[in-house]
Parts: C-alpha cells; structure tokens; sequence
C-alpha cells in the first residue's frame, strides 16, 4: 500500500506515512483499507478512516476517505472508481451517515460526492480550494447532521489537511 501512494502521489512519504498513522491509531471506528489487486499484484488502495462532525446536538462519528491511490501503469481503468464504490457501499452498511474528503470536484462528484459546504457543512479549515471539501450523505443521514468536519489527530500531525491545491486532481484518475 505505501508503494502505491508513493507511486500516485510522485513519491512523497506524506501519504504513506498517514497511512501507517491512520492504522495505528486508537479511534472509535476500525479504520478499513481495501486494496485493488491484479494477479497478486496490489494497484490500487484507499481507506477510510474515524472522523467527526461537530453537529450542534451532538457530535456524530463519520469517515474520511482519504487517500486514495493507484499505481500510474493502472489510472484511468475504472480502478479508482470501484475503490470508492465499495468504500461508500461498506461505510453505508456500518451505518455511517457521512464520508468527507478533500478532492477533485470533477472526479469525486461523479462518484457520489458532492461540495459539502453547499449542502451545509463547514470544513477543517480555510485552506481548502473551492469545491475541494467534500461529503457523500449515506442512508443512515439525518437532516440534523450539519456542523464543522473534524479529522483525526493523524492528519493535522502530517499535515495533511488543506494541502493548498497539491495532490486536487486525484492520484486515482
């Protein structure tokens, strides 16, 4: 999986690392990881990790999918699609309401995302391009479940939040 992301993402160690991070830490959702393989071969990774939603009466665990990575020789082979796919299809059957990223509005919209901060939600921080924060609304959603995205320590650690433009057109293309 490091491989991949360091492949996807022009060899920067940040991705990777978050991905060690994000497994290693204690959260109150299992973090999950699918892989994409051909032969015994892995091309294509992403995960889903605990978040949470500041929401005014509460606050509500969610998921960020992120990162999202498949090896350049395989992009644009429908790989990264059904990644995502599966992704949401098993954060919806854990009975998450949300999953939040930060990405390619071209891409992710197509793939069940859609600008989280017109649909009433606010993001992390200020350093997110327009269009970049994002939120796919699962079935367990609930019209009260609006506030302020929260990441977990691992991202702000690696400073992997709001990465001002690097990385918006999605390794996974």
């Amino acid at each position: 999986m490091r491989e991949v992301h360091a492949q996807a993402f022009g060899d920067s160690e940040r991705v990777p690392a978050l991905v060690d991070a994000l497994r290693a830490a204690q959260t109150p959702l299992a973090p999950a990881s699918l892989v994409a393989t051909i032969g015994d071969r892995v091309v294509g990774h992403v995960m889903l990790s605990a978040c949470r939603l500041d929401a005014l009466p509460r606050l509500v665990d969610v998921l960020s999918l992120s990162p999202l990575g498949v090896l350049p020789e395989f992009q644009g082979q429908g790989i990264g699609t059904r990644l995502v796919a599966h992704a949401l299809a098993g954060a919806d059957s854990r009975g998450i309401p949300l999953v939040f990223l930060e990405g390619s509005p071209h891409y992710y919209g197509k793939r069940g995302f859609a600008d989280a901060t017109k649909l009433g939600f606010r993001p992390p921080t200020l350093r997110y391009p327009p269009g970049a924060f994002q939120v796919a609304k699962l079935s367990s959603y609930e019209e009260w479940m609006t506030g302020t995205f929260v990441y977990s320590d691992a991202f702000w650690a690696l400073d992997c939040v709001g990465l001002r433009g690097e990385g918006l057109e999605t390794a996974a293309t």
